[in-house]
């Protein structure tokens, strides 16, 4: 999902014209952005947590030379993922891999006494073949 969809999702269940929806949307991201900087931890139950984790400097390798790059201190952004959100995803991924189970599965064995007691199906009708002219029965 992008800001923008996340923007139209917020105006129609709100009620909202896109452009204060977009206001609502920027006013929360400003302000998580602002608590992170700050080095505060957001948590927002039955969702995740934000964090900062501190990195210190170390010498890193450049991938494509090999050479030595010195790496300065940084502090970045972590998401843990709370546990009503992890059962939500968890729960439709696992409906998800029943439904492809239950498709995929082999039909169910039926007993030689069931075979006899169902009604007999009905014949399938078949499709008319269309010949070829340039060839006869005899050469078939």
């Amino acid at each position: 999902m992008t800001k923008s969809e996340l923007i139209e999702r917020v105006a129609d269940s709100a009620k909202l014209t896109k452009g204060r929806a977009e206001l609502v949307v920027t006013t929360i991201f400003d302000a998580m952005v602002d608590a992170l900087r700050r080095g505060d931890g957001i948590e927002i139950r039955g969702f995740g947590s934000f964090t900062v984790r501190q990195y210190k400097s170390y010498e890193g390798r450049n991938p494509r030379t090999g050479d030595a790059v010195h790496v300065a201190p940084k502090r970045l952004p972590f998401f843990k993922v709370g546990k009503e959100l992890r059962a939500r995803v968890n729960a439709a991924i696992a409906a998800a891999e029943i439904a492809q189970a239950a498709a995929d599965a082999p039909a169910r064995r039926v007993s030689p006494a069931d075979r006899a007691a169902a009604p007999a199906p009905a014949p399938r009708p078949r499709a008319a073949r269309a010949r070829d002219e340039n060839l006869s029965e005899d050469s078939i």
